[in-house]
């Protein structure tokens, strides 16, 4: 196989607490909306965490038919969408053979709606009422199954599945299959639909949603009131395609995927290395990878949680891969405090916003930054966005189990 072909990202899609296309979710980033609000999935008065970042006005009938609506988990509806919506922008169907075409998409949970939902027929009814699609529509796979019978994508058909890294490997191994030649395009992305009773139970009892009532001062990181995250959902793809084939072919190119780290902490099932070494490693990889340089302007979406250790332990990631003077130059956001944490979606949705802030200059904020916390010393761009002429943009995601991933992006 060849090695070290360029790749680029030609189309891009997602449905999101901030709105159902890309574009709709990048004027809200950019303009600080809040996607928090109360819960309405289910009836929260028995929880101690009642906000959540939910999709909105999402009609999957938009992009399935009604039986294969009946027959999907919302996790696999929000990555068909996203995935739909980044083909057609694209063009990019058609243009490559179906063998060179494949999928990687995320998800951390996959389809826990669906295994509440069979698990309490299972209980309340008996076993003749469980679905005989209950496996099919709860397992991890299916999304970038789905995306693949959709599109025919005949090449790899794979998940990532590393818990709240699972976009951003998904994306960083897609680059992989084409930089290395084996697929000249892939969509790649993550989706996550989590926002249901048992999922916010175990967050809550594992204390690492917040459990604040105002929406305005829930999702909070860097700030020193923090005190959780706040769940959110849907999904976001991204078709990255062989830099000669889409120039060829004259696509919109957003931006080029030219840098990938992915490492462990290999330390605790939850709780992040205290010395930051695997998310500081996976960022020198990817900065190595991008060909980094000390002239460069940097832009770090940051993995931002809102929980107590993550954004002190990130903070020192970041400091140890660029050094302590350029760290403080960098831009640093978290969009988490408008989308809330999308888990195994996020990644994608925060490589979206990464290819936007170089494409347009514009840096989203960390909304709702009124008390930066001074062990997060970091210029974490607070309330509004700014603009600035950034060359280089890093994305961050750190997932439970020790899962580390950075993704480094560049103006084509």
């Amino acid at each position: 196989m060849s090695e070290n072909r360029r790749v680029v990202v030609t189309g891009v899609g997602a449905v999101t607490p901030l709105g159902n296309s890309a574009a709709e979710t990048w004027e809200g980033l950019k303009n600080g909306k809040n996607g928090i609000g109360p819960i309405t999935r289910f009836d929260t008065e028995k929880f101690k965490a009642k906000l959540g970042a939910e999709v909105r006005d999402f009609d999957p009938k938009a992009y399935m038919e009604v039986n294969d609506v009946l027959r999907t988990d919302r996790y696999a509806q929000f990555a068909v969408a996203a995935a739909q919506q980044a083909v057609d922008e694209s063009g990019v169907e058609g243009t490559v053979l179906p063998e060179r075409f494949a999928v990687i998409f995320g998800t951390g949970i996959g389809g826990i709606g669906t295994f509440e939902t069979e698990h309490t027929k299972l209980l309340e009814r008996g076993p003749r009422r469980v679905s005989p699609l209950f496996v099919p529509m709860m397992i991890g796979n299916m999304a970038a199954g789905m995306i693949a019978i959709r599109h025919d994508c005949r090449g790899s058909a794979m998940p990532a599945v590393t818990a709240c890294a699972s976009g951003s490997n998904a994306i960083g191994e897609a680059m992989r299959l084409v930089r290395h030649g084996y697929a000249d395009a892939v969509i790649a992305g993550g989706a996550e639909a989590a926002i249901i009773p048992s999922a916010i139970a175990g967050f809550v009892n594992m204390q690492a949603l917040s459990t604040s009532d105002d929406p305005d001062a829930a999702s909070l990181p860097f700030d020193r009131r923090r005190g959780g995250f706040v769940i959110g959902e849907g999904a976001a793809a991204l078709i990255l395609e062989e830099y000669e084939h889409a120039k060829a072919r004259g696509a919109r190119i957003y931006g080029e995927v030219c840098g990938y780290g992915s490492t462990c902490d290999a330390y605790h099932i939850t709780a992040p290395h205290p010395d930051a070494r695997g998310g500081a490693q996976a960022m020198a990889d990817a900065m190595k990878e991008a060909r980094y340089c000390g002239k460069d302007v940097v832009y770090i979406n940051a993995h931002g949680t809102g929980t107590p250790m993550n954004d002190i332990v990130e903070t020192a990631a970041i400091k140890k891969a660029l050094g302590g003077e350029q760290a403080k130059k960098a831009f640093v956001s978290s969009t988490k405090s408008m989308t809330g944490h999308m888990l195994g979606a996020a990644g994608a949705v925060e490589a979206l916003a990464c290819l936007f802030a170089l494409n347009e200059g514009v840096i989203p904020p960390t909304i709702h930054l009124d008390e930066q916390d001074e062990r997060c010393d970091l210029n974490c761009v607070p309330n509004a966005a700014v603009h600035a002429d950034i060359t280089l943009a890093l994305s961050n995601s750190l997932g439970f189990g020790g899962h580390n991933a950075c993704l480094a992006f560049r103006k084509v």
